[in-house]
């Protein structure tokens, strides 16, 4: 049986970016993480232990978020592994990090990386 697990919109203010105004000013991020998993035992049990934790989870990417980096693609692995180390019986992991307002010399609403398995 394949189920879903999703934490979306995690708010997260970060330094991340190649311009050393982007890592000194910071900027506003969302981070976005699907999980396809098995959590019919613990819908039958009412068991936290037998699903994936939301505030692991959530943990986990704020952690991650506060280490800055050039690109948000090298910051979108680390949770993944993170992710996946911490967390038992992930069948699919999806990471979407997306940087709002991004500078780029243009009017872009937002840039994102999605890691997929």
């Amino acid at each position: 049986m394949k189920n879903h697990i999703q934490v979306n919109g995690i708010r997260i203010y970060a330094h991340h970016g190649c311009l050393p105004e982007e890592t000194k000013i910071g900027g506003n991020y969302i981070v976005d993480v699907a999980i396809e998993t098995n959590f019919l035992k613990a819908a039958k049990n009412d068991s936290l232990s037998d699903t994936i934790d939301y505030v692991i989870i959530n943990k986990i990417v704020t952690e991650e978020m506060e280490i800055p980096s050039k690109l948000i693609e090298h910051v979108g692995y680390r949770i993944y592994q993170s992710i996946q180390k911490e967390c038992n019986n992930i069948d699919k992991l999806t990471i979407k990090i997306t940087k709002i307002c991004p500078p780029i010399n243009g009017d872009v609403a937002n840039v994102a990386i999605i890691i997929s398995e």
